[in-house]
């Protein structure tokens, strides 16, 4: 059982990773070097999907390492 979650958590963690990396593609290169930029921008469509995602993905690698450690327990 223990090792399926640790399957589990290495593909949440590698999805994670990517959302993240994605995520940050998006944004512009002033934001790097600690310019905000100061204009807000709405997310919207596809970069709105890829956030919730990232949320969701995030959420599950947490329950999915405290399952394990319980488990383990």
């Amino acid at each position: 059982m223990v090792t399926y979650l640790y399957i589990v958590q290495i593909i949440l963690a590698i999805a994670v990773i990517i959302a993240a990396i994605l995520n940050s593609r998006g944004s512009d290169l002033g934001s790097v070097f600690g310019g905000g930029g100061g204009v807000y921008k709405t997310r919207r469509g596809v970069e709105k999907t890829l956030f919730n995602a990232m949320i969701v993905l995030s959420v599950l690698f947490f329950a999915v390492s405290l399952a394990t450690v319980i488990v383990q327990g």
